[in-house]
């Protein structure tokens, strides 16, 4: 019979090699980590503790600690206590941190320190990978994710729910003050010594009970009163800058993740953190950064239909962004309903003589101008009595005495011309999702990072950053390879 195959014993004496240089082979991933943060200035970048300090202890370098991140991220490992014990098991990471075991309140620190100068270095990487042909830096695609804060939904209220827990605070308090009538009246009939002193224990917990509630009542007629002044709809309790948001079909605290992805590798090209759950105001800063990121003139920027935005799709354009957004399903554009075939965007503009065309085939002249949301509008309408007399009137059109009217802004041609673009090419939408959408898929899922360890917004975008570089690292590693890009950077 053959035997399975044995392992040594672990009382047998065997020689190690030599150096910790064996331990690691060539193609290891933290053998490019480990050169590329060498040829950093990481005081450039902006890191803290860059430079030796000439009095106190000495701290740790953080190349060291950036390599450290860099090397849990490719490896799904984020937590600081679980960076630290790789610095003692791992020895992958022993080579790396050259035997250095930082503790994980240092490990944390340096990430919770460095949010700006993480940024920093995620673009140095981008400049890095561009050098090398990976970036197509033609056109990008902007998508948002919502990662789950520190923050549980129960310790998230607006104004009405805050009030809610004031007033069941009240009805606490009176019945808590009943009790505390009921426990004199009763001490003060019974007379044995035993009961008394159980009844004071009672009463006195009681109390103490009783302080507690009172106190947390105050705080929150106090953040009220502040949310109030402020105009605030919402507070959170552990991390007052997260918001709610749909995230997975859910209601939860969340940081909304934007990123723009280069087609030609699905490489990220720029990324911004936000607490705004909406992603309708994020395009242009985020398209215009990936432009300015990749230093050309000129980008194509895709998106979804949650980014249609008048405004930002004319911000974009005259910042050399060519726009392509998924149109919105468009409304009545009198805030009432009507028939399918009655909707706004079934309205022709005839820019020759401007006027709009019905699908009945009657002409809306320009009627007045107005101001809405910020954006200086034109209205127009048929001539007195012709929405009346028209067979569709009251039954698929207007239901308005005054008649139909659409709304033009004063810009509408930016967006007109973007609409047609978006017909000309649907094979840019049809691309759009497996492009956007395929680094959030991968952080969330393949990295395990449905989720943020930090709070608060600095430091969030901060942890995103080493997130964001950790998932470029990885698709560089699998395009090219850890040996070729060594020799990249002796180039």
């Amino acid at each position: 019979m053959i035997e399975h195959i044995q392992g040594l014993s672990r009382n047998q004496t065997f020689l190690l090699p030599n150096t910790i240089e064996q331990y690691v082979q060539k193609d290891s991933p933290a053998k490019f980590i480990d050169a590329y943060l060498n040829k950093k200035d990481m005081e450039k970048l902006g890191f803290t503790h860059a430079t030796p300090q000439e009095n106190g202890a000495p701290s740790y370098d953080p190349k060291d600690l950036a390599k450290l991140y860099l090397y849990g991220g490719i490896n799904h490992i984020r937590s600081s206590r679980k960076l630290e014990r790789e610095c003692l098991l791992n020895m992958e990471a022993i080579w790396l941190m050259k035997g250095l075991t930082p503790d994980f309140k240092t490990i944390a620190d340096f990430r919770r320190d460095n949010a700006q100068a993480i940024g920093a270095l995620f673009k140095e990487f981008v400049a890095f990978l561009k050098n090398l042909s990976l970036y197509g830096a033609q056109r990008v695609f902007i998508d948002g994710c919502k990662l789950k804060a520190v923050n549980s939904i129960d310790k998230d209220f607006n104004q009405k729910t805050l009030a809610k827990r004031i007033k069941l605070m009240e009805k606490s308090v009176t019945r808590y003050l009943e009790e505390l009538d009921a426990t004199d009246e009763r001490e003060a009939a019974e007379e044995e010594q035993a009961t008394r002193e159980v009844e004071q224990q009672a009463q006195g917990y009681r109390v103490d009970k009783l302080a507690v509630l009172l106190e947390k009542k105050a705080k929150c007629e106090e953040l009220l009163g502040k949310m109030q002044k402020a105009g605030q709809k919402e507070v959170a309790f552990t991390d007052p800058e997260c918001r709610l948001m749909k995230n997975r079909g859910k209601i939860e605290p969340c940081y909304n993740v934007q990123a723009a992805v280069d087609a030609k590798n699905h490489l990220i090209v720029d990324y911004k953190v936000t607490n705004e759950a909406s992603d309708a105001h994020q395009l242009s800063s985020v398209a215009i950064s990936a432009k300015e990121t990749l230093g050309v003139k000129h980008i194509d920027a895709v998106s979804d239909n949650g980014y249609f935005d008048s405004l930002q799709i004319k911000k974009c354009q005259d910042n050399g962004v060519v726009p392509y957004v998924a149109v919105r399903r468009c409304s009545s554009g009198q805030g009432g309903a009507v028939a399918p075939g009655f909707t706004a965007d079934k309205f022709l503009y005839d820019k020759s003589v401007d006027v709009y065309v019905c699908p009945a085939g009657q002409n809306l002249l320009p009627f007045c101008s107005t101001v809405s949301r910020g954006m200086d509008m034109r209205v127009y309408r048929c001539k007195k009595g012709v929405c009346s007399s028209c067979r569709f009137f009251m039954k698929g059109c207007t239901k308005s005495l005054f008649g139909r009217k659409i709304w033009r802004w004063v810009h509408e041609e930016v967006v007109d011309e973007m609409k047609q673009r978006v017909r000309l090419q649907p094979e840019i939408m049809a691309e759009r999702k497996k492009v956007a959408e395929h680094p959030f898929g991968t952080i969330k899922r393949a990295f395990g990072a449905p989720y943020l360890l930090l709070k608060g917004l600095w430091k969030v975008g901060g942890e995103v950053g080493l997130l964001m570089i950790a998932y470029n690292l990885r698709r560089a590693l699998n395009i090219f390879g850890v040996e070729a890009l060594i020799q990249a950077l002796v180039k």
